[in-house]
């Protein structure tokens, strides 16, 4: 099976990190293939960034991501950049403290940012949130795997704090509907 996850959000917001981070749990954790792209220029501080995951059970063939089927977006300017593209079919997790349009998709509402600085103190994990509700919502790859690549991921001494931000995140994901 594959599956085609678009990040996007605002540069700063650890983007790339989240995208870097679900192929290395499907890549090595999950074994399976993926191959992960990212766009950023003047956009890293501040304007929209994207990166783009591929995972496939068998050896991935066109590296290009050509139809999402999971976005994760993270900013108005994200989801008006590259959310707004989504197909009738795909699914959508989206930052509701952060982009204030919805979808015509079935999308589910994170208050990643929120959480992040109300229950955690720090919004730059608010990433790894959307992490754990992307993991917690879809099955992408397992819960195992994506602990595991946070763990191998993250600056060491924050591995307690990202640690509670993705069980936060995968919380806020159980109750998805989409």
């Amino acid at each position: 099976m594959r599956n085609e996850v678009l990040f996007s959000g605002f540069g700063g917001q650890g983007i790339i990190l989240s995208a870097v981070i679900l192929g290395r749990a499907a890549a090595i954790y999950d074994n399976k293939f993926a191959v992960q792209t990212q766009v950023y220029g003047p956009e890293a501080r501040g304007g929209a960034s994207m990166s783009a995951v591929i995972i496939e059970d068998d050896e991935v063939l066109y590296p290009k991501v050509r139809s999402p089927d999971i976005y994760v977006i993270m900013s108005q300017q994200g989801y008006e950049k590259y959310g707004i593209k989504a197909g009738a079919d795909a699914r959508m997790l989206l930052d509701s403290d952060l982009v204030f349009s919805r979808p015509e998709c079935p999308y589910a509402e994170i208050p990643a940012t929120g959480t992040a600085k109300k229950n955690l103190g720090k919004v730059i994990v608010a990433n790894i949130i959307m992490l754990g509700a992307l993991v917690s919502a879809t099955e992408v790859v397992s819960r195992g795997a994506i602990e595991m690549a946070v763990m191998d991921s993250v600056p060491k001494g924050t591995e307690k704090l990202n640690m509670d931000a993705l069980n936060a995140g995968f919380e806020l994901g159980e109750n998805c509907e989409f």
